[in-house]
């Protein structure tokens, strides 16, 4: 109405009114009512902005790839910008009356592009695809030296490279590569893997065999034991039959001089008595036999007695009509054999 408008930023923008050539307020989140014909207002998004982007290049080996990613930024100082690139609004308070808000993201990521051409040309294919790492932070420290951005008053938040594609013939090439290097290293695990068995197998038998001849080493140990302690039997064995035979040889060789002795004394001894039988036959060479019988019969029982009777009366049977004896001399004589027995 009559011109009068107003307007209400937010506090991620910023704003500058500006009436005849001069700045009449500027800040952030304001609110205000201006006269439209008379007023010029720029308002600058200082909000952080996400552009992605996505560009094809080429590695130090000629190989065409293709680099994803997004860079983040803001405005830190709208002042310098607004001296570089317009961002005046429209009369209606909304649009741009440039393109310069829509040409401020292609120009960084032109800045981007060119410091990943210049980063790409050092690196081959294999080393850009795994080393995104160093590429971003390349890319970072490359955008804190550009002039540009400084004088436009922008600050680079972040800088990520989301990935980096290699032609689809190439892609294609690097995996068989790689599944050709993984089915070898898969031959390479599995064969080494056999001969760690066979090793370990190896290493079982070898330490069977060992305890084998362990034990059998044992045991010729053991039976060289018993044969030792066997030999020192058979030893003991010995020495006591030696010390036995030494013993029954001296006991023999006594007996032998104790028979010789014996044998003297019982020669000695049958002399003597033969000496006195001879002596005593001598003395009774001349006396008459009924005397000897008569003396023979001194000190003779009466048992004795009577069978020396009976017997001179059998040697003169023929001169004996009959012989009477008494139950009496009967019973006594078969009492005293009786006893006797």
């Amino acid at each position: 109405m009559f011109g009068i408008r107003f307007i209400k930023v937010t506090p991620t923008e910023f704003v500058i009114q500006f009436k005849r050539g001069e700045i009449v307020r500027e800040g952030v989140g304001l609110s205000f009512f201006y006269f439209a014909p008379t007023t010029s207002l720029i308002r600058i998004p200082i909000g952080s902005v996400d552009i992605p982007f996505i560009f094809e290049e080429v590695t130090a080996d000629f190989q065409q790839v293709t680099i994803q990613g997004q860079l983040t930024y803001k405005i830190a100082e709208p002042t310098k910008l607004t001296q570089l690139m317009n961002f005046t609004l429209a009369s209606n308070g909304k649009d741009y009356v440039s393109d310069d808000p829509k040409k401020l993201a292609q120009r960084l990521i032109n800045q981007v592009q060119v410091l990943t051409r210049t980063s790409l040309k050092t690196l081959h294919l294999k080393e850009a695809l795994g080393q995104s790492d160093i590429l971003v932070a390349t890319l970072k420290e490359g955008l804190q030296s550009i002039e540009m951005l400084d004088a436009l008053g922008i600050e680079v938040l972040g800088l990520s490279i989301l990935a980096i594609k290699p032609t689809s013939e190439t892609s294609r090439a690097l995996e068989a590569e790689a599944r050709e290097q993984i089915l070898r290293e898969s031959d390479e695990a599995i064969y080494a893997r056999r001969n760690a068995a066979v090793e370990q197998e190896r290493s079982i038998k070898e330490n069977e065999l060992n305890t084998e001849i362990a034990v059998e080493h044992k045991k010729r140990q053991i039976k060289e034991t018993q044969m030792e302690a066997e030999k020192a039997v058979q030893q003991k064995k010995r020495e006591i039959q030696e010390a036995e035979m030494a013993t029954k040889i001296a006991l023999e060789e006594q007996n032998k001089e104790l028979v010789a002795l014996s044998t003297a004394n019982a020669h000695e001894e049958a002399d003597s008595k033969a000496y006195a039988i001879a002596t005593v036959m001598n003395a009774f060479s001349g006396t008459d036999p009924k005397t000897l019988q008569a003396l023979a019969s001194v000190g003779m029982d009466p048992g004795q007695l009577v069978a020396l009777a009976f017997k001179e009366l059998a040697e003169n049977a023929g001169k004996i009509g009959q012989l009477n004896i008494s139950p009496e001399l009967l019973r006594e004589l078969l009492n005293r054999d009786n006893s006797i027995n």
